[in-house]
């Protein structure tokens, strides 16, 4: 029998399919699902701060000197009650969905303030959460601000932010960083457990006719998977982070290759939330299948077996691979 077991973060689950942020997780009846479907864990929907703000004014008075992020940014972000409840409601049904499940539960935070994404972090870890995933994503608009203040100001959030919790902590990258390696390296020593990529952020349209900022949430597909593929491949072995590939993961064969290049987890939500949890099923039986075929004997063995790492040349495999794919382009004029 084939080993699908895996571990993510310090937590130890049944198999590599896990169940990304999405509206999923606001029911406690779709976490049973899901549960039932064979899904090892689910990170929870992101709890936004601009949320908990409809609530309470008090917060870190976030708009002193920007740090962590740019003021102006929360005028691009729609009602937010098209996105989630209140923090209340949030915390309540983290600790709900722990009662009722045996698969772990993973926070989520998007914050502004240093004082919301502190206060939140522990709010969510005594809620009951296994652990807790930072949805750092967030839009630069200050010319003056450098990516290197950027970078220094989240590796300090970070750092703050290990030292008021003890649940394991990840970070879920969007990736427009100038040099990924090097920025993860610096949250690892800050304290970061494990990584999730990519941030696939739902873009706002905008409303002609009511001259209004809307949501426009689209689902991902397969083709978005080989961002996040290449980078997983490039950091399997160069962090002592776990990674979780997150964006694009829709088939057996989706989560094949994203443990194959390196991730502990394949995290799943489009698919889901297009075909319902008991497709997470038949990917599993799908793997099991696959790899016994193939003379896979677990999880373990495969992970990073086609990282960059297992390589002889990491370097000249890329470049070689970049140019083998402009070569191969037959253009018919």
């Amino acid at each position: 029998m084939v080993d699908l077991t895996t571990s993510y973060l310090g937590l130890s689950l049944k198999n590599p399919i896990v169940a990304s942020a999405s509206p999923l997780s606001k029911k406690l009846d779709s976490v049973r699902r899901m549960e039932d479907a064979g899904i090892s864990a689910v990170v929870m929907y992101s709890l936004f701060e601009e949320q908990i703000v409809h609530e309470s004014l008090a917060l870190d008075h976030y708009l002193n000197q920007g740090t962590y992020t740019n003021a102006e940014a929360l005028t691009y972000f729609p009602d937010m009650d098209h996105y989630n409840v209140g923090s209340e409601s949030y915390l309540e049904l983290i600790h709900k969905i722990k009662q009722a499940v045996q698969i772990p539960v993973i926070g989520s935070l998007n914050g502004v303030s240093k004082t919301g994404w502190i206060d939140y972090a522990r709010k969510i870890q005594e809620a009951g959460a296994d652990a807790l995933e930072l949805n750092m994503y967030a839009v630069p608009t200050d010319e003056n601000v450098s990516a290197t203040e950027l970078e220094k100001d989240r590796i300090e959030l970070i750092r703050e932010i290990r030292g008021t919790i003890h649940i394991p902590l990840a970070v879920k990258l969007s990736p427009y960083f100038t040099s990924l390696p090097h920025f993860t390296k610096h949250c690892v020593e800050a304290g970061v457990n494990g990584f999730a990529l990519f941030n696939r952020f739902m873009q706002p349209d905008l409303d002609i006719e009511t001259l209004d900022v809307v949501p426009n949430v689209q689902l991902s597909t397969s083709a978005e998977l080989r961002l996040p593929l290449r980078w997983i491949a490039i950091l399997y072995g160069r962090t002592q982070a776990d990674l979780a590939l997150t964006t694009g993961v829709h088939t057996t064969g989706d989560a094949l290759k994203a443990v194959m290049a390196g991730a502990n987890v394949a995290m799943m939500a489009s698919e889901l939330i297009a075909n319902g949890p008991k497709r997470a099923t038949a990917i599993l039986e799908e793997m099991q299948a696959w790899m016994g075929e193939y003379e896979y004997e677990s999880i373990t063995q495969m992970r990073g077996s086609m990282s960059q790492k297992a390589i002889a040349e990491p370097g000249a495999f890329e470049r070689a691979q970049y140019m083998k794919a402009l070569t191969s382009i037959d253009l018919r004029m």
